[in-house]
């Protein structure tokens, strides 16, 4: 494998850290099982997309597409919360509504970057080459977001939050919200996740309608195989593998499909993916399987 697509499974990797946290706060969290990411991501890049190419500043696109996705998982977590439509069903209501919402908002099924100004373009005038700079770029977010998101599930909200999803009735009990946490969480769970979608648009150079197709598998994917790895006793060690995971995950993908010797091609990335979820759903088994004394 090439230096250029080692750092580039890095960089995809790192964007990928972002839904996984997003992801994290939801399943592991909240125990809410989210769909929604699947839309939210593609919205995440839909707004950035079509705002940077009508000319507006790329943070200010950036800021509204986290908005737009916190927006996308609150309307998931109300129909949930305030209709009483099953978590699972309500997400699935949500993603596939975002499908045509998605639409609506780029006008056409996809869209071009190049040559439009991003938060990468300032980027380019430095004297290192773009595939280093732009990982470099993606550690720095995706350590201020988790640093973020740790301080804030460690706060009293957070510890609401966490209760919330561990146990809802005595959560309730000691006069927690439920409501609103759940409503809160999702909001900001889909907010890193339209995030994603974001930084991954500017960094392709475009965004797509289907970007989002699989997005859930790859970071229910990342959160399994990091807490394989690296066991997730406090927050701070979840939101640890959470990246690790996503790293991990997106080189193992580059590194098969590099491989000549297995004759893997592009179009095997859905069996390498569902080869690799495998492994990570089974591996802990094995880790945590003591011998018989």
């Amino acid at each position: 494998m090439s230096q250029i697509a080692f750092l580039g499974a890095i960089e995809t990797g790192l964007i990928f850290a972002l839904v996984a946290l997003g992801i994290y706060l939801s399943f592991r969290v909240l125990e809410f099982p989210d769909l929604t990411v699947d839309g939210s991501f593609p919205l995440g890049a839909a707004v950035s997309a079509v705002m940077i190419v009508n000319g507006y500043n790329p943070w200010l696109a950036t800021g509204l597409a986290v908005v737009a996705g916190a927006m996308a998982g609150f309307v998931t977590g109300w129909l949930n919360v305030r209709l009483h439509i099953l978590h699972l069903l309500a997400s699935i209501l949500t993603m596939i509504a975002l499908y045509s919402i998605n639409l609506r908002i780029m006008g056409k099924p996809n869209i071009a970057l190049l040559g439009e100004n991003t938060l990468l373009t300032p980027l380019e005038s430095l004297d290192v080459p773009y595939y280093v700079t732009t990982p470099v770029a993606f550690f720095v977010v995706v350590v201020v977001c988790a640093a973020l998101l740790v301080r804030f599930l460690n706060s009293e909200i957070g510890l609401a939050l966490r209760a919330t999803g561990a146990n809802p009735r005595m959560a309730r009990a000691q006069g927690v919200h439920t409501g609103r946490m759940i409503l809160g969480g999702m909001a900001l769970s889909n907010a890193l996740v339209a995030l994603a979608g974001s930084l991954f648009a500017q960094s392709q150079g475009s965004a797509d309608v289907t970007m989002g197709v699989g997005v859930i598998v790859v970071g229910l994917a990342s959160v399994i195989g990091g807490e394989a790895i690296l066991s997730p006793s406090t927050v701070l060690k979840a939101a640890l593998a959470c990246i690790i995971g996503a790293i991990l995950y997106r080189l193992a993908i580059a590194f098969a499909l590099n491989l000549d010797l297995l004759g893997l091609k592009a179009q095997d990335l859905n069996l390498v993916t569902s080869l690799l979820v495998m492994i990570a759903i089974v591996l802990p088994r094995y880790r945590l399987r003591r011998p018989a004394t």
